[in-house]
């Protein structure tokens, strides 16, 4: 059992040491209050801020640790699993459930594995809170900021540009796999800004891009027909923004709160 040969490889001691820390409870800390405490730089806000990590880091830590050690449907045993504590944690997990695929019934749908779907959504969100905990506190320290940056945050992001790079960066992955790329056209109002941070968005965007090129590209190479520009349609709303790429997914961001995307649902399908 994966219980066990974690209980082989380290001393009760540090054990019973991540048990209790994992008993704690977590602290939340959303992208608003992370944007105001960043803007009131000081020497005691750094001070601050690191005292807090290093009580907040090990809560997390050991949570997600625990957790890896008691995974539904033997997943916590297969042989990706047992390495995702050390590193390249997300190509790791994805293989994981994919040697967890090839043991199930092929005719299982991934919608009736809400445990799983559960714990991904769990371990990936985790994961980005902590690396984003990490790379804040580090990015306060730098002594020349870009304008409008606050740590990882930009204070003034503009969604339009950054889907115009995702992009970009997309279509270059489908010119490499397939030789060609449809255009995207990306549609959305220039001047509209919102705090969030750039990385993050990207990233999505960038997928979102890069499964729908994938789609138009495959749907469209056995024909004689030229496939069809995808369509990027960024809108802005009261209190989130919608990022759509017409006719094949659609993206909502909260303007300073990530929703993040039904992980299984990815690690499931993109290694199909």
């Amino acid at each position: 059992m994966a219980a066990k040969k974690l209980y082989d490889s380290f001393s009760k001691s540090l054990i019973d040491e991540v048990h209790r820390w994992g008993a704690m409870k977590q602290n939340g800390v959303s992208l608003r209050y992370m944007l105001e405490f960043g803007s009131k730089f000081s020497e005691r806000n750094l001070l601050l801020g690191a005292q807090f990590l290093h009580k907040e880091l090990p809560i997390r830590i050991a949570r997600r640790a625990i957790e890896l050690e008691s995974l539904p449907y033997g997943l916590s045993e297969k042989p990706a699993i047992l390495k995702v504590r050390h590193n390249n944690v997300v190509p790791t997990m994805a293989l994981g459930v994919q040697q967890l695929k090839k043991d199930l019934n092929p005719k299982l749908d991934y919608k009736d594995l809400d445990d799983i779907h559960q714990f991904l959504d769990r371990f990936y969100m985790s994961r980005i809170g902590i690396r984003m905990l990490i790379g804040q506190h580090v990015a306060l320290h730098e002594p020349n900021p870009p304008p409008d940056r606050i740590g990882y945050i930009h204070a003034k992001m503009s969604p339009v540009e950054v889907a115009r790079h995702a992009s970009e960066d997309a279509r270059s992955v489908c010119l490499r796999e397939y030789g060609t790329a449809p255009d995207v056209k990306v549609y959305g109002d220039p001047d509209f800004t919102f705090p969030y941070v750039p990385t993050h968005l990207h990233l999505m965007v960038f997928e979102l891009v890069k499964n729908s090129l994938r789609a138009v590209e495959e749907r469209f190479m056995d024909l004689e027909k030229l496939a069809p520009p995808i369509r990027i349609i960024v809108a802005d709303g009261l209190e989130d923004v919608t990022i759509k790429a017409c006719l094949v997914s659609c993206l909502r961001v909260k303007t300073l709160y990530n929703t993040g995307q039904n992980m299984l649902y990815c690690v499931w399908h993109a290694l199909n």
